[in-house]
């Protein structure tokens, strides 16, 4: 499976500098953080969905993006429904969904290197005073955003082998494999970062 976000294109998002859509994808979740209008988050919603769908992205790709957090989205929101209220749950799902839809029109749309170029240049002044190197904050961005749809992938690759072997699929079966291919994955990116660094 492909684990680039990156759709090629020639929409208007897709001719935005990519800092200018880090940056805007920055304020627009620090806004919606202060937002508790359902009906506003809702517009919210509709928004960055009309961007994913600027990207020229098919509905089999956002698929396969958004189902294995639909059923995280469900499960938090359920709980936060009887914890809290219906109301606050689903304010929570809005703000989640609008903050996720507007992320993949960024990652749609941006090429990786370019928001890797854009970390490492924010990161600079900490690299002239030694406190952070910006190669190695690039490219520690840039490898978690690509482990991001790897999960993704990983999770419905143990899905259907344990389909295949007539095992019952559930979320508790699901948990331990995916932990360990997380944390070996997660090993990986750090020895090539220190790779990098060396």
């Amino acid at each position: 499976m492909n684990t680039v976000l990156y759709v090629p294109g020639r929409s208007w998002l897709h001719r935005l500098p990519a800092g200018t859509k880090l940056l805007a994808l920055a304020v627009a979740g620090a806004v919606l953080l202060t937002v508790h209008s359902l009906v506003w988050l809702g517009l919210a919603v509709g928004v960055s969905a009309f961007l994913v769908r600027s990207c020229g992205v098919a509905a089999g790709v956002l698929w396969i993006q958004l189902r294995g957090l639909l059923w995280f989205m469900l499960a938090l929101g359920m709980y936060t429904a009887w914890v809290q209220s219906p109301g606050a749950a689903a304010e929570m799902i809005l703000r989640l969904s609008a903050l996720v839809l507007a992320a993949l029109a960024v990652t749609f749309s941006t090429p990786l290197a370019s928001m890797m170029a854009v970390v490492e240049w924010l990161v600079t002044p900490l690299g002239k005073l030694g406190w952070a190197s910006p190669e190695r904050v690039a490219l520690a961005f840039g490898l978690t955003l690509r482990m991001i749809p790897e999960l993704t992938a990983q999770w419905q690759e143990i899905r259907e082998a344990q389909a295949a072997r007539g095992i019952p699929v559930h979320a508790v079966r699901l948990i331990v494999p995916m932990l360990v291919r997380t944390v070996r994955r997660a090993g990986e990116i750090a020895e090539a970062i220190d790779a990098r660094a060396g």
